[in-house]
């Protein structure tokens, strides 16, 4: 049983009251549960949300802002996150023992944060201190479980996000000569090449068969990443940017740095969630723009900009599965379920998973 495959079965059904509301009945339910909770209650909410949830969210940005401001948010008893299970877990680290954290449905998770598991991180850390000895400093993306967070911390390393993930790379070659960095290959590839450490120098740990994939001399690895990957921004191609040069010669082309370092090599700009958002409400109008990342944001962004060619680098993307879980349902049951003082997928991390994470985090907020 996989990772999402044992949150389906912790997770509660989904009682038929909410399937047989109407799109109305929701919302009215939604806004009037919110008055009632006023202050009490936050709902932070993914920028790669549906429009149907983000319509209620307190606060919009990427997970790790989002878990800052429900830690933040002294006054709210009840945090009601729409994201993903990795998300709500971060909230759960950062707030106090007195808020409580809730996820919709349990069912959303991340495909790329279930490709690192805590049994194969520990297997992998064994087989590469034998290789290596105690030459590396492991790193994980903010996109991993509590767990690997926490195995991160325990190890003197840190989390990194999209948008600080050079600086903190620099960071953990100030403490180390080599650095693991998890789960994601392609942010861990194209944020070491940005600083200057060559393709040759990169080797790739695969935890299926538990092998270093590198070709050379292993004194010469400064960086092993972890093959992994985010489902959705592998999905972009350079066959996805020959066409857009071909059909709009005239069109920028911003990606996320989650996608393939042949793909960020091609492309105009390359950036956190945020980064994108920014460069493409800071263009000029009549600016056309081919974007690499998740569907509901790339939808958003259509609408929010009319004076401006907007359009996805893939035409064939389809929004992230396990975001898309959350929906108007789902977020009338998890409020319906706190005002009644029901704790329905509650997000619990234990304590010293806990505190172990935390110390991961805090040394990355240190260098902010």
């Amino acid at each position: 049983m996989n990772i999402l495959e044992a949150l389906e079965t912790k997770s509660r059904m989904l009682p038929d009251k909410y399937k047989n509301m109407s799109v109305q009945e929701l919302e009215d339910m939604i806004k009037s549960i919110k008055a009632k909770m006023g202050k009490k209650l936050f709902i932070p909410g993914h920028h790669y949300q549906k429009d149907e949830v983000i319509q209620f969210a307190d606060a919009t940005g990427d997970s790790l802002k989002l878990a800052q401001l429900s830690a933040e948010n002294r006054e709210a008893e009840h945090i009601v996150f729409c994201g993903v299970h990795f998300m709500a877990e971060t909230a759960d680290i950062l707030t106090t023992e007195s808020q409580k954290v809730y996820l919709p449905d349990m069912r959303a998770g991340c495909s790329m944060a279930d490709m690192a598991d805590i049994y194969q991180t520990e297997r992998a850390w064994e087989f590469l201190q034998v290789l290596f000895g105690e030459t590396i400093l492991p790193l994980t993306y903010v996109n991993s479980t509590a767990a690997i967070k926490s195995f991160v911390g325990a190890n003197g390393g840190a989390t990194v996000t999209s948008s600080n993930a050079e600086k903190m790379v620099r960071w953990a070659f100030s403490k180390k000569e080599r650095l693991l960095f998890l789960p994601d290959q392609h942010l861990g590839r194209n944020t070491a090449f940005n600083i200057g450490v060559n393709l040759d120098e990169m080797a790739v740990y695969n935890p299926i068969e538990n092998i270093l994939e590198f070709e050379g001399p292993l004194e010469k690895v400064k960086v092993i990443l972890w093959k992994g990957h985010c489902s959705v921004h592998e999905n972009f191609t350079v066959q996805n940017i020959s066409h857009v040069r071909e059909a709009y010669p005239d069109m920028k082309i911003i990606v996320h740095p989650e996608c393939s370092r042949e793909v960020v090599a091609l492309s105009d700009k390359a950036g956190s969630t945020n980064y994108i958002i920014e460069a493409i409400e800071a263009s000029p109008a009549g600016s056309s723009w081919a974007v690499g990342t998740e569907m509901n944001l790339v939808n958003r962004l259509i609408s929010q900009h009319p004076d401006k060619q907007i359009i996805s680098l893939n035409p064939h993307m389809c929004p992230c599965l396990t975001m898309n879980r959350i929906d108007l349902q789902h977020l009338a049951w998890s409020l319906d379920s706190v005002i009644q003082s029901q704790e329905i997928n509650l997000i619990k991390v234990d304590e010293e998973t806990a505190f172990n994470a935390k110390l991961a985090l805090n040394r990355m907020l240190e260098q902010s």
